[in-house]
């Protein structure tokens, strides 16, 4: 493992654990939507990490899998705010 994907691996676990923390500390419900897209693009970072270092590119479907869940859940909770007028 080279130093430069120790660091990746530090800095994207910090970053997920302090989403984490927001998720389920947030004090809105619109605090917590954002923080569970930052976590997907957390994710997303972190299977793209992988597949680079190990050059294995059969994850590149979890990718898709996870920008589309990231993108329709957006989308869903976007509306669900505009209706609901919080």
């Amino acid at each position: 493992m080279s130093v430069v994907y120790a660091v990746v691996v530090i800095l994207l676990g910090s970053a997920a654990a302090m989403t984490v923390y927001r998720l389920a500390r947030g004090p809105s419900m619109l605090d917590r939507a954002v923080a569970f897209d930052v976590l997907t693009a957390v994710a997303m970072c972190a299977v793209g990490a992988a597949a680079a270092v190990y050059r294995e590119y059969s994850a590149m479907p979890i990718l898709l899998v996870l920008s589309l869940l990231g993108f329709v859940g957006s989308v869903c909770l976007a509306r669900f705010f505009a209706r609901s007028g919080r």
